[in-house]
């Protein structure tokens, strides 16, 4: 069977399911998940391996496109249509479980319309996947489907959960056979193009977000600092949560170090199960009051601090 090996970049305002559709494509956790918006920070590359493995699509999972605000705002949104723009085929997530579209939403959509128009799409393919589908019903899906198709001339459109899976492998087998010929960038078994270090980090700071909610400072992010492997197959890791105010401080320790505790078990256990291995987990937490203006965290994710 002919190799085929492609990009396929997801794109999509915050909070539209972009990271829950990828790791169900994938068959495993690659891109962290959380209500708040703008969670995920860079681009995460989710593999999948299809037609007896003849055929590889390499997922990007992509921060949420919105209006930035901050230098580290600037810096993801460019990322997202980097990823865009490196891609094979691009797949416009939109969350159709909301009454009209939110202003995130509008302004992607706008953007895309104007690079159809000026001709900067060129020969990429662009899809339409229409998420959450379960929550709305089925006359509205197909007026949202019209009024987009009829503004964005989408090769094809899909209806999915990404959260549930429906029409999910619709899509897989789309793209599998619209993804060009060539050799694989990836080893089969590779299901992410993330490091361990970085992904340990990334499920901490998941963790971080779960406990804390609306009291969570957008402000925090996480470092793994030692990765330490012993004869008995176990790991030791010590990461630090870096906080850009001190007032933020006892909200992430909580009373007598009890939520700093509850995050360091529920992310211990869950890199046991994705490393399939003992686990010793030590957070720190430090005060960096400029931490997002540090061109050294930007490295670490890809960012551009100029963007």
């Amino acid at each position: 069977m002919t190799e085929r090996c492609g990009f396929v970049a997801i794109i999509g305002a915050p909070n539209a399911g972009k990271s829950t559709l990828i790791n169900r494509m994938v068959g495993a956790k690659v891109s962290i998940v959380n209500r708040k918006v703008q969670t995920t920070r860079i681009n995460v590359r989710g593999i999948v391996m299809m037609n007896d493995d003849a055929t590889q699509i390499i997922l990007i999972d992509t921060p949420g496109i919105f209006a930035p605000k901050r230098r580290l705002d600037r810096a993801m949104v460019a990322a997202a249509w980097n990823g865009e723009a490196d891609a094979d085929i691009t797949a416009l997530l939109i969350d159709a479980s909301k009454e009209g579209f939110d202003k995130d939403t509008r302004a992607l959509l706008d953007t895309i319309e104007k690079r159809f128009k000026d001709g900067s799409v060129g020969e990429r393919k662009i899809i339409l996947l229409l998420n959450k589908i379960d929550q709305m019903p089925a006359d509205q899906l197909l007026k949202i489907s019209a009024e987009l198709n009829d503004r964005i001339p989408f090769t094809a459109t899909f209806m999915i959960s990404g959260l549930k899976g429906r029409g999910v492998q619709d899509v897989l087998d789309w793209v599998s056979k619209n993804i060009p010929e060539g050799p694989h960038h990836y080893p089969g078994d590779q299901l992410s193009d993330l490091s361990e270090r970085l992904l340990a980090a990334e499920i901490t700071r998941e963790k971080i977000y779960d406990n804390l909610h609306q009291e969570l400072p957008y402000a925090a992010t996480v470092e793994t600092e030692k990765w330490e492997s012993f004869d008995d197959g176990s790991v030791k890791i010590s990461q630090v949560i870096y906080l850009a105010r001190e007032a933020h401080k006892p909200i992430v320790l909580g009373k007598g170090g009890s939520r700093l505790k509850a995050i360091g078990m529920q992310s211990r256990k869950e890199l046991e199960t994705l490393l399939e291995c003992k686990v010793h987990l030590k957070l720190f937490v430090k005060v960096k009051e400029n931490w997002m203006d540090d061109p050294e965290r930007y490295s670490i994710w890809g960012l551009d601090p100029g963007a």
